[in-house]
């Protein structure tokens, strides 16, 4: 496992997955939000859909990588260039208390984040689990395309480091 893509939706535990994965097997991780999300000295902005897969693939030529994100029509790319792909597929209750939680920790100031966790943050998360949900069996179709290399997890406790 040197190129690692680890996919789930909103709050299934992806980035404590990456790190603890990254510090164990010492290869770099990615939050493939800040690649989208660009920040400058000037604020954030959204890269275009071409100036992502640009630095995907910049990343890429340079060995190995964990990338960790929710799926992106442009982060197609990864699926292909990916030896393992891990489908972090936490229980949607579980999703859910988490959005919530998360929530809570960000507007104490407990917990850091690279957005604004207003209200309206906090719907679009369960809007995006409800929609992930609702087109599952098109994410479930993609994913059967790279059966051969697709780790499917419950939780994000249960990886077996090697």
């Amino acid at each position: 496992m040197k190129k690692i893509l680890i996919i789930g939706i909103v709050a299934s535990g992806k980035t404590t997955l990456a790190k603890r994965l990254s510090k164990k097997i010492n290869v770099p991780w990615y939050e493939l939000d800040t690649i989208v999300h660009h920040q400058t000295p000037t604020g954030r902005y959204k890269r275009t859909t071409e100036e992502q897969i640009e630095v995907l693939k910049e990343i890429d030529n340079n060995g190995e990588w964990i990338f960790e994100g929710t799926d992106r029509k442009s982060y197609q790319c990864l699926y292909q260039m990916a030896d393992t792909i891990i489908f972090l597929d936490t229980p949607l209750w579980k999703r859910r208390i988490r959005i919530l939680t998360r929530f809570i920790k960000q507007k104490l100031g407990i917990e850091k984040c690279h957005y604004n966790p207003d209200f309206l943050m906090l719907k679009m998360m369960y809007k995006w689990t409800r929609d992930f949900e609702q087109d599952r069996s098109s994410f479930e179709a993609k994913l059967k395309i790279y059966s051969e290399k697709v780790i499917r997890l419950s939780n994000n406790n249960k990886l077996n480091f090697p």
